[in-house]
């Protein structure tokens, strides 16, 4: 087992070249055991915080998990959304998709504690990828083992988090979002499944429910009922700041495969997510993990570690809060 297992460590050590925002950046090595000899515990020491935190809110695996997609998604796994704006700078987490954003403290705390052990060693952007992977195990969902090595960025612009998918996009629009960072079809339906945990404000599907277009007051691929029951919550006039409805109604901290059946009943949420019903092999995929929670949660882990490969950080930060 150990040489396999060696194995796998070099594979992963492995340096990539890809072509995303600028020619040949080079990809920070990860590996498997990067903190085997400088930080043992680093995974028990996070796990320990993440579990603490879920104990005192069940909100938080979808917060985690959010903060990691919204991370990965702009210059890559690292850490970025975790500045805070200084200066004349607004960072990503002042930008309006990620307004939202919340449960910074999990990663500051278990920042903390793992400095408290290894001091100046393990990145703001590691400590996120392994936190988003045991708040997902707590919740129910698949483990993997998380590739480490990851460096944490000195750069968070507020204005490129237009860049992230919006819950509006169809098929071609999230196809292209994802390819762009190495993310095929497959990847695409696989991660949108993390919409199986929290929450979601009127603001991301006001669209399908009034005035959606000329012919249509309502989105027509949304069921009558489910739209009737969310124009309840959210009226046309609703100015409440909190206004919202669960992701997932029936298991909304639960990490399951509710969120394809409810795609299937024609009603999910977010136009994003009913656009997997409209190719072919998005709507075979869809249909495959509504029928088996154990294929989703294959993928799901397998995308998750493709997802949070890419890393083009250039410190080791002391304060997940700033840059050193």
């Amino acid at each position: 087992m150990a040489p396999f297992i060696n194995i796998v460590a070099m594979l992963w050590s492995l340096v990539i070249l890809i072509s995303i925002c600028s020619p040949r950046v080079i990809i920070n090595a990860l590996s498997l055991n990067h903190y085997e000899k400088t930080c043992p515990s680093v995974d028990d020491v996070v796990a320990k915080v993440v579990k603490n935190a879920i104990s005192k809110d069940r909100t938080v695996p979808a917060a985690v998990l959010r903060l990691h997609f919204h991370d990965c998604f702009i210059r890559g796994c690292d850490g970025s959304v975790l500045l805070e704006s200084r200066g004349g700078n607004n960072a990503e987490r002042d930008g309006p998709p990620n307004i939202s954003l919340h449960a910074f403290y999990v990663i500051e705390g278990a920042k903390k504690a793992v400095e408290d052990v290894c001091p100046g060693v393990v990145s703001c952007a590691d400590i996120l990828a392994l936190a988003t992977r045991d708040a997902v195990v707590q919740s129910g969902g698949p483990y993997w083992d998380v590739p480490k090595g990851r460096k944490d960025g000195r750069t968070s612009k507020a204005s490129e988090t237009t860049q992230l998918p919006a819950p509006t996009f169809n098929i071609s629009q999230l196809q292209k979002s994802f390819s762009q960072r190495g993310l095929s079809m497959d990847d695409l339906v696989a991660l949108s499944g993390g919409h199986t945990l929290g929450f979601s404000h009127c603001s991301s599907f006001q669209n399908r429910i009034q005035n959606f277009n000329s012919t249509h007051e309502v989105d027509p691929s949304m069921h009558p009922s489910f739209a009737s029951s969310l124009k309840s919550i959210c009226p046309p006039k609703n100015n409440a700041k909190n206004a919202g409805t669960s992701m997932n109604p029936f298991s909304s901290t639960s990490f399951d495969n509710t969120y394809y059946k409810l795609i299937l009943q024609k009603k999910a949420l977010f136009s994003s997510d009913q656009a997997l019903l409209t190719t072919p092999k998005t709507k075979n995929l869809v249909e495959k993990f509504a029928s088996s929670k154990k294929a989703f949660h294959t993928a799901f882990a397998n995308s998750m570690i493709k997802m949070s490969n890419i890393n083009r950080g250039q410190e080791i930060r002391k304060d997940c809060r700033f840059i050193n």
